[in-house]
């Protein structure tokens, strides 16, 4: 199975207010993401990580979360995955961009949502992050937010 996802930030106390995520605390929401990760990634599973991954100030603890997470890891690196999150072990590939095929159907992965992209106008996808869903739903324009 492969998975997509973004904008986890974990570590990132000011998270719980900017996204009003319903946690009381920012180790409440770490715990939280990880358990729901691990529900329902499996081991021999991918995931492609559309960045901002996680705010952490020692690489130790990144490295400690990225071991504790089910899957084969893929960062596309975010504006906030800078230094020691794109350095951590635990990643089988970092890159800012990514194309890839799922039988047959070309997606381009980034961080950000882009207007026009590689493909765009022969029905390729574009997956992204960075705007923890706060751009409309426009799927006739083949572009999704994972976060």
């Amino acid at each position: 199975m492969k998975w997509f996802t973004s904008d986890t930030h974990w570590g990132h106390a000011n998270i719980l207010k900017y996204d009003n995520r319903p946690f009381a605390t920012i180790d409440e929401h770490d715990e939280e993401l990880v358990r729901r990760w691990n529900a329902v990634v499996a081991p021999g599973d991918v995931v492609y990580h559309l960045g901002d991954v996680a705010w952490h100030k020692k690489a130790i603890d990144t490295d400690i979360l990225l071991a504790r997470l089910h899957g084969t890891k893929i960062l596309i690196t975010g504006n906030h995955d800078k230094g020691h999150v794109e350095k951590a072990n635990g990643w089988a590939k970092v890159t800012p961009y990514l194309e890839i095929s799922e039988n047959g159907q070309k997606i381009i992965l980034f961080h950000y949502r882009m207007v026009v992209w590689n493909g765009s106008h022969h029905g390729s996808w574009a997956l992204h992050g960075h705007s923890h869903g706060s751009l409309p739903v426009n799927l006739q324009a083949k572009t999704f937010d994972v976060g």
